[in-house]
């Protein structure tokens, strides 16, 4: 990536944090200057003139940007450790302020609504993520988690699985030796075994076919499948929950045929 591309990708980040436009190209102009006036901010960003000053009024507002009031007034950028912790300050207490205001807002319910048993699809690694993570920490009884892909064991979800209280039966298979090792390393509380399920992938797959990306079966009554591209590590999933759900009775039935049994030599 070039300087021109890196420019502009550090302007659209800015506004994604909240800074306008012209805002944005005059912080990035200023980032790289030890100092500037409005003219040869002007000159480096194709911000007019005129809204360099609104713009600099706004970023000095946010603690950004400083003004040294010479003549003329020149400008300078705070440095990238500050902005940075300023910025994500901002951004935090955005997120606080949407929670709060979201969670004071009522569930409006039809008087007919009818109570029914639902799947759910959402895709995005990171959304998928954050639900696995979610429905952990809301076991009681009993997680079984079986992992068919080993960049989806994420530090933020051993640190999840280290943190499933004493009371609490954590079963975590893999498809595979080396990764079943690598599980036991991470979360030594967990009992791991090499998964009955291999099959799912198939023997003729090729390498590039979507494969099952991880399996999830908390208190036996949630349900979270995902599938993952090998080669992109793009992921989807579905989940469901209830034990009338035909996806969670799906599920048990196979984990207790094709997993739980793989991991008693006796069964």
């Amino acid at each position: 990536m070039n300087a021109s591309e890196n420019i502009g990708e550090a302007i659209e980040v800015l506004q994604q944090l909240g800074l306008k436009e012209y805002e944005a190209r005059c912080f990035v102009g200023l980032s790289r200057l030890e100092t500037g006036t409005a003219k040869k901010l002007s000159e480096m960003t194709e911000v007019p003139r005129t809204r360099v000053y609104d713009a600099i009024r706004m970023l000095e507002a946010q603690g950004l940007v400083q003004i040294h009031h010479s003549s003329p007034q020149r400008f300078r950028a705070v440095s990238l450790e500050e902005a940075t912790e300023t910025l994500r300050d901002q951004y935090e207490a955005r997120i606080d302020h949407l929670h709060d205001s979201l969670d004071t807002i009522g569930i409006v319910k039809e008087d007919d609504e009818v109570p029914v048993q639902q799947v759910w699809a959402m895709s995005g690694n990171g959304g998928i993520e954050n639900r696995t993570e979610e429905l952990i920490e809301r076991a009681t009884e009993e997680i079984v988690l079986v992992i068919g892909d080993e960049s989806l064991l994420t530090e933020d979800l051993i640190a999840t699985l280290n943190e499933v209280g004493d009371g609490v039966e954590l079963l975590i298979s893999a498809l595979t030796e080396p990764l079943q090792e690598r599980i036991q390393t991470a979360v030594p509380d967990a009992t791991t075994f090499i998964s009955g399920l291999e099959w799912l992938h198939g023997e003729d797959a090729i390498e590039d076919e979507t494969a099952i990306g991880r399996l999830l079966l908390v208190d036996r009554s949630t349900i979270l499948v995902s599938s993952i591209v090998p080669e992109t590590k793009a992921e989807q999933a579905i989940f469901g929950e209830g034990f009338g759900n035909g996806l969670v009775v799906i599920a048990r039935r196979l984990m207790a045929q094709g997993l739980l049994t793989a991991r008693d030599p006796a069964s």
